[in-house]
């Protein structure tokens, strides 16, 4: 079977590591899967770009600049800006090669100037049968990749939170209406990488008519999987006496990210007891800014951005335990590839994430929005007689759950199911 994965980016953002992941996944389990981005960032022989020459190249970041400006008139402010997508810029993809060899055809994240919503019109002209992977709220509101406390996808979106000038019929409203007229009797099956987000697409009004499916992302368990911590951590130039916490900053001025709770939990935890700052450091990697790290009461190392998925391996295992305080999120990449490095994970309860993290057996659920809570659940799971069994937990969570052998079973099944209807 020839299943054709179609996304905007080829590695960059957590849809895209799972989408490749899933693509590895079934090719090791004998599907002809091929992965179609806008353009390619490095060789692999799977992974077809549609933009090849300079022009087609410059192209690509001209649809991004008119997505993002056509959105400047109407959003909020600045930190909305990412936050919604209009679906007005796109590129036909109906005609490319990778489309027309397809027996399915397989969506993930196609935002950012990648494909339009006429872009989707275009592809459902096909009457080829698709799946749709969720890695967000988008394919179900007006506009929002999430909807935060807003409940009007529910019925029909409008007064939206994000604009500028909400209204009875603003730009979520249109968007909205738009969306209801290109799924009307769409072939598509809609997946989501969790059961909390398969909930949110039972209830909504554009997606309620159509089979929605669970399905979590995959992990290579060979490459994510417990190392010689003291080796390690000699290697990297880290402490080996201190108890290190890790925390991936991909945005902390993204308020969705919660970093603020992080922040007033590790100072909670210092205020309480100040001897700790002798005993635990923060090991931090991705987008921080300096002047955020410094109000820190703990010592930071920076890693920066983290290339590859060995230098990742590394640091989840070096640390004792790893803080994820997201407020609203889907199935983090990060919580997978630290339990299956059998490195406990602290978070919110809430999303996907119970669905990952088993409340004091690999990890601790925080109360949502407390970040007293969050703190216990830090010194929970840095508790030195807890270590070794929440070590086991954590990577024995994962090999029963997340597997490429198992999702892409998932998958495979799936795949045969829609292919058997549309004949």
């Amino acid at each position: 079977m020839n299943v054709t994965l179609i996304n905007t980016y080829q590695s960059s953002g957590g849809a895209a590591v799972a989408c490749r992941r899933l693509a590895l996944a079934l090719r090791k389990s004998y599907t002809n899967a091929t992965l179609l981005v806008q353009e390619q960032v490095f060789a692999e022989g799977f992974v077809t770009p549609v933009a090849t020459s300079y022009l087609q190249k410059k192209a690509v970041f001209g649809r991004f600049v008119a997505e993002r400006l056509y959105f400047y008139f109407f959003e909020k402010s600045k930190q909305v800006r990412f936050a919604f997508s209009p679906g007005v810029a796109g590129i036909d993809i109906s005609t490319h090669p990778a489309i027309l060899q397809a027996d399915v055809l397989h969506l993930h994240w196609i935002h950012f100037g990648f494909l339009s919503l006429g872009s989707l019109k275009r592809l459902l002209s096909l009457n080829k049968p698709i799946v749709w992977t969720l890695h967000d709220m988008w394919a179900m509101t007006g506009g929002c990749h999430y909807s935060g406390t807003c409940a009007h996808y529910l019925s029909h979106c409008h007064e939206c939170p994000f604009l500028k000038h909400p209204s009875e019929k603003d730009l979520s409203y249109r968007i909205f209406e738009k969306k209801k007229a290109l799924l009307q009797n769409a072939p598509i099956h809609f997946v989501t990488c969790s059961q909390w987000l398969a909930d949110k697409a039972r209830q909504s009004a554009l997606l309620r008519q159509f089979p929605v499916t669970a399905i979590p992302n995959p992990i290579d368990t060979e490459l994510y999987k417990p190392m010689d911590v003291l080796a390690l951590r000699e290697k990297l130039g880290l402490p080996v006496d201190k108890k290190l916490l890790l925390f991936g900053a991909m945005n902390t001025q993204d308020p969705r990210k919660g970093f603020a709770y992080l922040e007033k939990a590790l100072n909670q935890l210092y205020e309480a007891d100040k001897n700790l700052k002798e005993q635990i450091e923060l090991v931090i990697f991705g987008k921080a800014e300096e002047e955020v790290l410094r109000r820190l009461p703990f010592h930071v190392h920076d890693y920066g951005s983290v290339k590859g998925d060995t230098a990742l391996v590394e640091l989840y295992n070096v640390c004792d335990a790893m803080v994820l305080p997201s407020l609203e999120d889907n199935l983090p990449n990060t919580v997978m590839e630290a339990l299956a490095c059998g490195t406990p994970v602290v978070a919110f309860d809430t999303g996907g994430l119970p669905e990952m993290i088993d409340h004091r057996q690999n990890g601790y659920l925080a109360v949502y929005k407390s970040a007293e809570d969050l703190s216990k659940g830090i010194l929970f799971v840095l508790e030195e007689k807890r270590q070794e069994s929440l070590l086991q937990n954590a990577r024995q969570s994962v090999l029963q759950r997340f597997t490429e052998e198992h999702v892409a079973g998932r998958y495979q099944s799936l795949y045969h199911s829609i292919s058997h209807k549309k004949k």
